[in-house]
């Protein structure tokens, strides 16, 4: 497991660009909801909800799936909560968009990588298969995922349990409920230990929706982006709705740029 984290950790921010919708929690904003179903190609959408983060997975896919239907797609179907390995590869074969829900994201990264769709996902968001997330969907987005264990009141990355997730957006940690939560520590600390990580914490009610190289915020406030600066030093940006941000530049882009 540590080699297979120190290899995701390794991936350049531009080594693959998928498309990814990452909601910071509480209400999921529906312009981000509504760019998911387009980006996995509207009418002809084929969307698979994974509510395995959650201890309730039925009624979060039902929720979820409710809020999914204004904008139409093909299919809108969930995952089971177990299912045997044909049905599972029959089911994400033909998926244009996954989208997780939230609860628990190490209890989502456990049922990934038993039902071994880890390098399968991976490899579909190369291919071009758009990926969501709310809450803990989005903190598995990240090589380095944050488990939500840990002494929060220290600004000490070695106070945060981490673990590999699926390092849908190489080079960055994700964090969630941020700024609602006030979880300032864990990032600014994990960005201290990993200095090549951009840290990008996303507040409730909001999401960051990447487009390769670029990530557009879009809902209730603001997503913050973190980078080292030196020893004990941070670049802070704040990132509000209806900006967009360079992914490899590490910048805010200017209105209209």
């Amino acid at each position: 497991m540590k080699a297979l984290l120190l290899l995701l950790l390794a991936a350049p921010a531009s080594a693959a660009a998928p498309r990814l919708v990452l909601v910071g929690g509480g209400e999921r904003p529906p312009a981000a909801l509504e760019r998911f179903v387009a980006w996995a190609g509207g009418p002809r959408a084929r969307l698979v909800v994974v509510p395995w983060a959650s201890a309730e997975p039925e009624a979060a896919a039902e929720a979820l799936i409710e809020e999914l239907k204004p904008f139409p797609a093909a299919v809108l179907v969930a995952a089971p909560s177990t299912a045997a390995a044909l049905a599972l590869d029959v089911l994400f074969s033909s998926a244009t968009g996954v989208f997780f829900t939230g609860g628990d994201q190490v209890s989502l990264m456990a049922a990934v990588d038993a039902a071994g769709l880890a390098e399968r996902f991976r490899r579909m968001a190369r291919q071009g298969v758009v990926f969501g997330g709310t809450s803990a969907g989005t903190a598995v987005m990240s090589p380095l995922m944050i488990t939500g264990v840990g002494d929060f009141t220290k600004l000490d990355a070695l106070q945060v349990g981490t673990a590999p997730g699926l390092g849908l957006l190489p080079g960055t940690v994700v964090d969630q409920h941020f700024l609602k939560r006030q979880r300032e520590n864990r990032l600014f600390g994990l960005v201290s230990a990993h200095p090549e990580l951009l840290g990008l914490g996303i507040d409730e009610d909001t999401a960051l929706l990447v487009d390769g190289t670029t990530a557009e915020c879009v809902g209730a406030t603001a997503a913050m982006a973190v980078k080292a600066a030196g020893a004990g030093a941070w670049a802070v940006e704040l990132v509000y709705a209806g900006s967009r941000y360079d992914l490899t530049a590490r910048k805010v882009l200017p209105k209209g740029g």
